[in-house]
């Protein structure tokens, strides 16, 4: 008799087992520009999160259940991201968002989270209107794994001012970029009150290809130093066009729209220029990711500060639906909410519920070696 009581427990173990794992699986998303000018940023944090999720699911899964990614194509424009996200919601059902990388996107799409119930947690989205408006209210289902674009433009500010010593500076920057124009904004509201004075200040816009006439008012200012707080593509064309018109001594400083795709682009004209991130290639606690993701994906994790978002953004995720019991939206967004001590690879994360931020997340800076490849410079903590 207690052989048969012992059997029929344990075949109930096995029936209750199978059915958790044949159970439907916990949607998430990620919306990543995979093609459009930032397709390099996109196609890297959407393998990182696949990865990720393999890892996850082999090693059991969220609530007895698999995770099963669901990716959209933004097209890098915020347009098609809204399509998206409102697919993502009302087709897919998803619990999550994760991504986009730029600010623009996800203000665009901030209505849409808000309305369907749907935390997005942003990777490079450093605009602090993405998760508190205008007026200062918490936008409640909107959050990011990355710093301000207040404390980059602050750490650019004084990493310029204090530790290159320069004190005439010079900015172009997107007109049509929420990202540039709030780096833009911060780094010369801290420059001017450490001291140092802007000599030129201009624009330009998305299709430009051609920076020399901007260049040639940054030559005749006499500015010792150039703040790029751009995005990629743009950054790379008028580096390399300033080295070209003559002006090798300038230092050049940019923000974390660095990506190392930018380095073939501009080639040997790189080399020098300094970048304001989140993480940096020599991080041994990334190693293994890096190696995973090569092995994987057959390519070198070229947009390593990318790969390494979208990568610890998906543990983050896994780990709130855990504590959320549930995959309802609300309850998740309150878990994301109330994250606190979370190891996470590339730092600890803490949340800051009054305004949806990591709470002294430090800043990394990288400088490009003769290489052409970028390095660890320093770290630069909160304050």
């Amino acid at each position: 008799m207690k052989k048969l009581m012992l059997f029929l427990a344990l075949v109930s173990v096995l029936v209750l087992s199978a059915a958790a794992f044949a159970a439907e699986p916990v949607k998430i998303a990620y919306l990543a520009g995979l093609t459009g000018e930032f397709a390099p940023y996109g196609i890297a944090e959407s393998n990182a999160a696949k990865m990720a999720v393999d890892e996850i699911n082999k090693a059991g899964g969220v609530l007895g259940r698999t995770l099963e990614l669901v990716v959209y194509d933004t097209k890098s424009r915020p347009e098609d991201a809204v399509n998206a996200v409102r697919r993502m919601i009302e087709s897919d059902k998803v619990c999550v968002i994760m991504g986009a990388n730029t600010s623009s996107i996800n203000l665009a799409t901030a209505p849409l989270v808000d309305r369907g119930k749907v935390p997005q947690i942003g990777t490079a989205t450093t605009n602090p209107l993405v998760t508190v408006d205008e007026k200062g209210k918490l936008r409640p289902y909107s959050f990011r794994i990355c710093f301000t674009d207040p404390y980059q433009g602050t750490i650019a500010a004084e990493f310029a001012k204090n530790t290159l010593k320069k004190d005439k500076a010079a900015l172009l920057y997107n007109v049509g970029s929420d990202y540039a124009q709030g780096l833009r904004e911060f780094f010369i509201e801290s420059y001017k009150k450490l001291g140092g004075q802007i000599v030129v200040d201009e624009g330009y816009r998305d299709a430009d290809v051609d920076f020399r006439a901007q260049l040639a008012l940054v030559q005749k200012s006499g500015a010792n130093i150039l703040f790029l707080p751009g995005l990629g593509r743009d950054m790379a064309l008028i580096i390399k066009q300033s080295r070209e018109l003559g002006m090798k001594d300038i230092d050049i400083v940019g923000g974390d729209g660095y990506g190392e795709f930018m380095n073939d682009i501009a080639g040997n004209s790189m080399v020098g220029t300094y970048w304001i991130t989140h993480t940096n290639m020599d991080d041994p606690n990334m190693a293994p990711v890096f190696k995973r993701y090569e092995e994987i994906f057959k390519e070198e994790a070229k947009e390593f500060g990318n790969v390494t978002l979208a990568y610890d953004l998906t543990y983050w995720v896994a780990d709130a639906i855990k504590r959320a019991g549930s995959t309802d939206g609300t309850a998740i967004a309150k878990a994301l909410e109330e994250t606190k001590g979370l190891q996470l690879k590339h730092f600890t994360l803490t949340m800051d519920p009054a305004t949806h931020n990591p709470h002294n997340k430090p800043g990394i800076i990288l400088k490009i070696g003769d290489d052409n490849r970028s390095h660890y410079f320093m770290t630069v903590e909160p304050k």
